[in-house]
């Protein structure tokens, strides 16, 4: 606001606030004066007269002048973008050549350091919003207000100048009773680069965004109906403007005014305004302004004056003079007409009159905060008002809300501080909460802020997505179960199975929150898919499949309760598909509804519909799985340089004598094709990689001894069974282990055993031992607790590890005892090498020092001894370890401990925007 108040009314506020704030503000406006009039010498700083819309704005004296100005300071993102201030100098010029009484005139663009500023016309008065706020204004002193209003509008579409953001805000009235219009055209010069979008900042939306087509700019209660919807607009957005700014001149109400700004736009794509409260003089003038068809609305603003005379009643003809008995029976005679005429025009009207139209598809674009990686997973509230999602910034996973009433983006406490950007989140049905993974316990917090609740412990250590029904009752995806939890807290309960082999996960509820759909991965595709259960199902009962996909699908109402949708993924676009609530089956075919919608490489849709209609997607993918690149870090953590390209790394172990690395490689973004293959890298070839599986394979496998052999798991035929293939290919991958069960080889010891990991039939992750020669397993460590990420000392003799038996992963060291000749192992006596947290084991080649990372991200050395018996000393830290995309930290350390290799997301000044979509069920055919 470019506005002063006056001298009495600022000396009364501070003497009521008191000596200290007096001081405190005189304090303010000295150091301002140093830092901005420092930089721009012939102006010095007076007072803080507030912040514009597009910043901060002061009250200065032109020392070269002297007159009174206002100095408006830039946002900082300028300085950085010399693209943008280009384009801004360019529009400022045009802005500068406005001369008319009624627009507040810019002087000039002030540019010192990085210090940038518009110098204006300082306007003293008070604004038509404060003048409003005081009640209804009479016609004729709001006509006379509006007239000058249109004038100044004139002047500027004149010279191709169109506002954009015209509001009461920026409207002044001065003591001698002329408006002028402020901020003419800044919504303009201020554009960022094209394409660009945002959604912040309320009242004004995305008041740093492009005008190009999807994109919104201006104020949410103000928009044209082209504006809401992100489309080019022109000279006649500023004349739907000044129509509600006149309807509010005169009534002293909002014209379109929702809870949020979505509602908001909701109101002006799709509500018929109601011109009942204002006077008949003005009715026709303030349809043809409020069209909602640019093509019909009145095009320009100088004729807005001719309707108004239009709508002056005429002048009635003199009447001849009746009787009064005549006079009374001519009027009864003619109320009997026009009655009967009324009574047939509603029976027309009510047997002719349309189906209600339907709401408007609205479509806009928010931009993530700056700077940060993007998790997969993002979350709408039921009531439309909020995301959740999370991001990662400093090595830190961080939840994060979205709050579309306000359009600001805002990290929750750093006590919910996660571990990987790779977790789901889930809202609970009245909007209030949002629960997630961290560690082994599900917690939730409220939306707004403050402590962390603990809803229960992971039975499994894993959280595939959940679903929160209206009765409180949080229902989530193991591994591989699905469990059942109060949400006040209380034991996790597994729900019946089926084989015990196949995952289940992603649960969402039907209205009844009983009914749910959930994804299960079997381990034959033509088995997996959407299905639909029940809270109440038993074990021998069935469930029913409904659709035939890799990915997570999720139900959506709508306003009929017999039907609602199915939402579901396919190549990048969601797909709705509707659902019989009653008969519980699909119904019609599926109909796209968003297109280059992002998913997160694995099995999780980015996109998420909330109870009332709304739709909200990652759009063109969230953080580029192939942006990470692999990276050398010495003891102290500082780069020693990059090796390879960058790719979509899952895992990376490096051969014994760190001369190759096998990397696992995301190749697929659809999970049912087995995107990952494993690669090879070549140091001495300057990182040249060369393909090694073609079948797919996990992220996790072992090197032989020798360096020769690679053996890994893959899914060539059910579940994860155990190969080998020779380094330089001379031949085909060869059969290790087939069982049932999920295999992960881990280690391969000099005395030609392998390590690797079963996950039992009790769905805990044991430890066993492959002799290489006559391949029969055997079981090394087995428990009610998770025990994985086994790794050989140099030796052979101890076997450092990874469980969650204390209630969080630690690493422990167990001694060894090659099988004897029963073909049996015991485990020998255990050792704690980690302090508060540990996973991923790594030794060195000498046996004397063992790394791990920390469930922060930390990288750990510990020192150990093994004669005349194991010890581990204290922990030190390294450094902190940067991650790669979504995927946590995947990294390796060579033998000698001198270097570590590292798989680290490259850094992202700009994430992908998410869009949301109002009333995305508009015009589909169910």
């Amino acid at each position: 606001m470019v506005a002063r108040q006056t001298a009495e009314y600022k000396h009364e506020e501070n003497k009521q606030a008191g000596g200290f704030v007096v001081a405190l503000v005189e304090s303010a406006l000295y150091l301002l004066h140093i830092m901005i009039g420092t930089k721009l010498a012939h102006y010095e700083i007076t007072s803080h007269l507030g912040s514009g819309g597009m910043g901060e704005v002061y009250q200065a004296t032109d020392s070269r002048l002297g007159r009174h100005v206002a100095i408006k300071l830039l946002p900082a993102a300028f300085a950085s973008d010399p693209d943008r201030l280009s384009r801004f100098r360019r529009e400022a010029q045009l802005l500068a050549s406005l001369n008319h009484p009624n627009i507040a005139h810019i002087y000039g663009l002030e540019e010192s350091g990085e210090t940038r500023c518009i110098v204006m016309e300082l306007v003293e008065g008070e604004t038509l919003e404060s003048r409003i706020k005081k009640g209804p204004i009479a016609i004729d002193e709001a006509l006379g207000i509006a007239k000058q209003i249109a004038e100044a509008l004139e002047a500027a579409h004149d010279k191709g100048v169109i506002h954009r953001d015209l509001k009461p805000g920026n409207v002044m009235l001065t003591r001698e009773g002329r408006v002028k219009v402020l901020d003419f055209g800044l919504a303009k010069a201020y554009e960022a680069s094209p394409g660009s979008s945002t959604l912040s900042n309320s009242p004004t939306v995305a008041s740093m965004a492009a005008t190009n087509a999807g994109v919104i700019l201006g104020t949410a209660a103000y928009m044209s109906p082209e504006q809401a919807r992100g489309k080019p607009v022109d000279k006649r957005a500023d004349i739907w403007a000044f129509g509600v700014v006149l309807f509010e001149m005169l009534t002293g109400k909002r014209l379109f005014e929702g809870e949020t700004i979505p509602d908001t736009l909701i109101e002006i794509a799709t509500r018929q305004p109601n011109l009942n409260q204002v006077p008949v003089r003005v009715r026709k003038l303030l349809q043809r302004c409020l069209e909602k068809d640019p093509k019909q609305r009145l095009r320009d603003i100088g004729e807005a004056w001719f309707l108004l005379e239009e709508d002056q009643p005429a002048t009635a003809p003199s009447a001849t003079t009746l009787p009064p008995r005549r006079i009374r029976r001519n009027a009864l005679v003619v109320f009997t007409a026009l009655s009967l005429l009324a009574l047939a025009a509603l029976a027309f009207v009510h047997f002719r009159e349309p189906a209600p139209a339907e709401p408007s598809r609205v479509q806009f674009d928010i931009a993530a905060p700056d700077k940060l990686t993007l998790g997969p997973y993002l979350r709408l509230s039921p009531d439309g008002r909020r995301i959740a999602f999370v991001a990662m910034s400093s090595g830190r996973g961080t939840l994060w809300v979205h709050d579309t009433s306000t359009g600001d983006s805002r990290a929750l406490s750093p006590a919910e501080s996660l571990d990987t950007i790779n977790v789901s989140l889930l809202w609970s049905a009245n909007s209030r909460f949002i629960a997630f993974p961290q560690g082994k316990k599900l917690r939730k917090v409220e939306a707004t802020g403050g402590p962390v609740q603990t809803i229960c412990d992971l039975p499994d250590g894993t959280f595939n997505a959940g679903a929160w029904n209206q009765d409180d009752v949080i229902l989530f995806g193991g591994m591989p179960l699905l469990y059942r939890v109060p949400a006040a807290g209380g034991v996790a309960v597994a729900l019946p199975s089926g084989d015990g082999q196949t995952i289940h996960s992603m649960p969402s509820f039907l209205p009844d929150g009983r009914h749910f759909i959930y994804l299960r991965d079997s381990k034959g595709s033509e088995t997996s898919g959407i299905y639909l259960s029940s809270l109440d199902s038993k074990p021998d009962e069935s469930p029913k499949r409904l659709l035939t996909t890799a990915w997570e699908a999720q139900y959506a109402p709508t306003a009929d309760p017999k039907l609602g949708y199915l939402l579901f993924m396919q190549e990048g676009t969601v797909f709705a598909q509707p659902f019989d609530n009653r008969r519980l089956e699909l119904t019609g075919s599926p109909i796209p509804v968003a297109e280059q919608a992002g998913t997160s490489g694995g099995r999780w849709a980015a996109f998420s519909a909330s109870a009332n209609g709304a739709l909200a997607y990652w759009r063109g993918g969230i953080s580029d799985p192939r942006n990470v690149q692999l990276t050398w870090k010495d003891r102290k953590g500082a780069n020693l340089g990059v090796v390879g390209k960058p790719d979509s790394y899952r895992g990376v172990t490096l051969s014994p004598d760190s001369t190759l690395a096998a990397l696992a490689v995301l190749t697929s973004k659809n999970p049912a094709e087995r995107p990952i293959d494993l690669w090879l890298l070549d140091f001495s070839r300057g990182g040249a990689g060369t393909r090694f599986t073609f079948g797919g394979a996990a992220a996790r496998f072992a090197w032989s001894p020798d360096g020769s052999r690679i053996a890994f798991a893959s899914r060539h035929d059910g579940a994860a069974d155990l190969y080998e293939k020779p380094v330089n290919g001379s031949r085909d991958e060869e059969l290790l282990l087939k069982t049932g069960e999920e295999k992960i080889p881990t280690s391969w010891s000099r005395d030609g055993l392998l390590l690797f990991t079963v996950l039992d039939a009790n769905r805990k992750n044991d430890i066993w031992v492959l002799p290489m020669g006559d391949k029969k397993p055997i079981p090394f460590l087995q428990s009610t607790f998770n025990e994985e990420e086994a790794q050989f000392s140099p030796d052979g003799r101890s076997v450092a590890y990874m469980s969650d038996k204390s209630g969080q992963y630690e690493v422990y060291v167990r001694a060894f005892t090659p099988p004897s000749a029963s073909g049996s192992i015991i485990a020998g006596a255990e050792w704690p090498v980690s302090t508060s947290g540990g996973l991923q084991p790594r030794w060195r080649n000498d046996g004397k020092e063992l790394y791990y990372r920390t469930l922060d991200a930390k990288v750990m050395a510990v020192e150990v001894t093994s004669s005349p018996a194991f010890h581990a000393g204290t922990p030190s830290l390294l450094f902190l370890a940067p991650r790669a995309s979504n995927n946590g930290v995947v990294w390796d350390a060579t033998s000698d401990g001198k270097r570590f290799l590292f798989a680290a997301q490259l850094e992202q000044s700009a994430p992908s925007p998410f869009t949301m979509v109002l009333n995305w069920q508009t015009g589909l055919k169910k």
